[in-house]
């Protein structure tokens, strides 16, 4: 007689993992149905240079390559190699005028699993950590991953998206663990001044507060020099947390490499970087060969970087005139990373939200775009933000698609 066989039915799934939200890419499950119908989309909403016409340094592939062949392909130190741990400082000093210790930089499988770990070793149940608002999304879903509470402070769109230090203040608590200065911001493309940042940092030292300093785009930015690292202007007594990489300024998105540094005075970050160090442990390693490529990013030649440059800041200006010459939108200019956040003036209205202008966009148009309240709920809401990595014909083709849709009556 056979044996009944039991079909497993459900399966429970924690509540963490069914509420972590990603607007950036949650975004990409409208266009399913679009793409099985053949529609073209104009992916605008991911900030990933390697996907347009921006290209991995060859001297960075070739030591990639010769990693492999040399087999070095066996699990590396969980904190990172030497050799990549003595560039990072190498590059920090050099580009970023900070005195570092290789022993106070921890190599991670990019900047979010950095994020991931800071948080993981900071916050608690109901411990607030601040955060610019608008943000990087990771910010707002590991905090509530960790049973904590993501807290924005404002920043002034009509101000280039400068913190408003006065709110920061008012929004500091018992609970508070850390303040984030993301500079130059992602969404909103902002370079922020070193007067406000050294402001920021005052109320830090006041509060006894550690700072998480995100500084990805450091090298990608226009705003002639007014970009400095948290770090280097932080006094001595003011504990900085460091995050870095090498996805933008690189071209390395795919290949997943950044790193967390600690900056402090005597002991005040020594538990904060065991902590991490122990994560760092349980996922054994940050990928072997590609630290090599990571040391001869670093180490090499680094003219592309000027470059790079160069050619957003010709697609930044095309798209700020385009955006702002476009019924019902309007946008302030950014000075760094590539990523602009424009207003949406008729949500509330013509759009009850912000997603249901994106989705109504994409549908009629293919313009893919993110939500900007996916960035913040409250000081992203109303508005959107789009990548002006592409090509000129490639925008020009998307801009005209989007000033169509604002054009069409209700």
């Amino acid at each position: 007689m056979a044996s009944k066989v039991h079909k497993l039915t459900h399966v429970k799934v924690t509540a963490r993992a069914m509420n972590v939200e990603y607007a950036i890419r949650d975004v990409i499950a409208y266009t399913d149905q679009l793409v099985k119908e053949g529609k073209k989309i104009y992916y605008l909403n991911i900030g990933d240079p390697p996907a347009f016409d921006f290209h991995t340094p060859l001297h960075i592939k070739q030591a990639f390559c010769k990693a492999i062949a040399e087999d070095n392909n066996h699990y590396s130190p969980s904190e990172g190699i030497p050799e990549l741990r003595q560039a990072i400082v190498d590059k920090e000093k050099r580009v970023n005028q900070l005195n570092l210790d290789p022993g106070n930089v921890l190599i991670t499988d990019g900047v979010s699993e950095g994020i991931q770990m800071v948080l993981a070793t900071l916050v608690e149940r109901g411990d607030e950590i601040l955060f610019p608002g608008p943000t990087y999304p990771p910010y707002i879903s590991y905090t509530k991953f960790f049973k904590g509470t993501p807290v924005s402070y404002r920043t002034i769109e009509e101000e280039r998206w400068q913190p408003d230090v006065d709110d920061l203040r008012s929004k500091i608590t018992k609970k508070t663990r850390a303040i984030v200065i993301t500079n130059p911001n992602n969404p909103t493309g902002a370079v922020y001044g070193k007067k406000v940042v050294k402001q920021m940092l005052d109320l830090a030292a006041e509060h006894n507060l550690p700072v998480v300093s995100d500084e990805i785009y450091d090298q990608l930015s226009y705003a002639n020099g007014d970009f400095a690292s948290t770090a280097y202007l932080a006094s001595d007594d003011i504990p900085v947390i460091g995050l870095n990489g090498f996805s933008k300024v690189y071209q390395m998105t795919g290949w997943r490499l950044g790193y967390i540094y600690f900056k402090a005075k005597d002991d005040d970050l020594s538990d904060v970087k065991h902590g991490i160090l122990q994560e760092c442990r349980i996922r054994l390693c940050a990928n072997t060969p590609v630290q090599k490529a990571g040391v001869a990013a670093l180490n090499g030649p680094q003219d592309h970087i000027k470059t790079v440059v160069e050619k957003l800041k010709q697609r930044r200006d095309y798209a700020w005139k385009r955006l702002n010459e476009t019924e019902g939108i309007s946008c302030t200019k950014p000075e760094g990373a590539f990523y602009i956040f424009p207003k949406i003036h008729d949500v509330g209205t013509r759009w009850k939200t912000d997603l249901d202008f994106v989705v109504g966009l994409l549908r009629q148009t293919g313009v893919l775009v993110v939500h900007g309240s996916g960035f913040d709920p409250v000081y992203g809401a109303g508005h959107f933000r789009a990548v002006y990595l592409p090509p000129i014909k490639m925008l020009e083709e998307a801009l005209n698609a989007l000033e169509s849709f604002m054009k069409k009556k209700k």
